[in-house]
């Protein structure tokens, strides 16, 4: 069950990041592509073989239609509720190399919150809940604890200070987050969410240089895992996160350890770069006989 986290990104690409601050900037076709991260990382566990759920807030909008439409092209169960404040949006520059900048619309409401009798009857159902960084999501915690349902987040570029972040940090069993965020403190934030929080497993992602896996049971320090190179050239990196998430969940649902989790994770990750707009998906079957590798990892 993934929670929150669903909306519409608008892909501009660009030659090169930064853009030219200049009054008109001719680019390629505008495209727009349903995802974000809850329902990239649903659609990413569903085409692996995962039944997956999303419950999140979208506006009765026609952005709101794109997101019903792609959810259930890729067959997962979606429970919305209406927000009075619309869909939510991004608009991301791309560049050639497929690098990407965000500018993310967060527009729910300050105190929403989502009823226990719309999430309890999905929640009960559930073996793992994944929760986006949405403030709705923060108070689903301690119904997960109570009914003892393993949990996971995505603190994205999260610094380790920002308080926002820090209730899904140290409340959920699998924490994610990139090292953009956090720079030369990666390993310290690792390592507090460890000491100071319930997770067992603390996975940084740093793009093209792999990511990084600290657990309870191993050492003090951060073990590396290596990147996967793309099959296909890369073409847009939206996506890739959620996907290298969607991979590792899928490992630790069958029982595998962190280090292999991480290494499907990666595989999934470099899958999404080869297609815009988080449109590459790739199976279980491709994903355990490493089809997707390009070179060793």
């Amino acid at each position: 069950m993934v929670v929150g986290g669903s909306g519409v990104d608008t892909i501009v690409r660009v030659g090169s990041l930064p853009v030219p601050l200049v009054d008109s900037v001719h680019v390629g076709p505008i495209e727009e592509w349903p995802g974000h991260t809850g329902g990239n990382v649903a659609l990413g566990t569903r085409a692996l073989g995962l039944r997956s759920a999303l419950l999140d807030y979208i506006g009765d909008d026609w952005i709101g239609s794109q997101v019903r439409e792609r959810l259930a092209k890729g067959d997962v169960e979606f429970a919305p509720l209406i927000s009075p404040a619309g869909t939510r949006r991004a608009v991301n520059l791309v560049d050639a190399s497929g690098r990407r900048m965000s500018f993310y619309d967060s527009r729910d409401p300050a105190g929403l919150r989502m009823p226990r009798d719309h999430y309890l009857p999905l929640l009960r159902r559930a073996r793992h809940v994944h929760l986006s960084v949405m403030d709705f999501a923060r108070h689903l915690y301690d119904d997960i604890e109570a009914l003892g349902v393993p949990s996971s987040t995505d603190l994205h570029d999260w610094d380790g200070l920002a308080d926002h972040h820090r209730e899904f940090a140290l409340r959920s069993d699998v924490v994610f987050f990139s090292a953009a965020g956090a720079g030369d403190r990666t390993g310290a934030v690792m390592a507090e969410i460890l000491r100071e929080g319930r997770a067992g497993v603390v996975v940084a992602t740093a793009g093209a240089d792999g990511s990084y896996i600290l657990t309870r049971e191993g050492g003090p320090d951060p073990v590396h895992v290596p990147a996967t190179v793309p099959p296909a050239p890369v073409v847009d990196s939206n996506g890739a996160g959620d996907a290298y998430v969607s991979g590792f969940l899928y490992g630790r649902l069958a029982g595998r350890d962190p280090l292999e989790c991480a290494r499907l994770g990666a595989m999934s990750g470099a899958y999404a770069c080869t297609a815009p707009g988080s449109t590459a998906l790739i199976g279980a079957t491709e994903l355990l006989t490493g089809q997707v590798l390009g070179s060793g990892s």
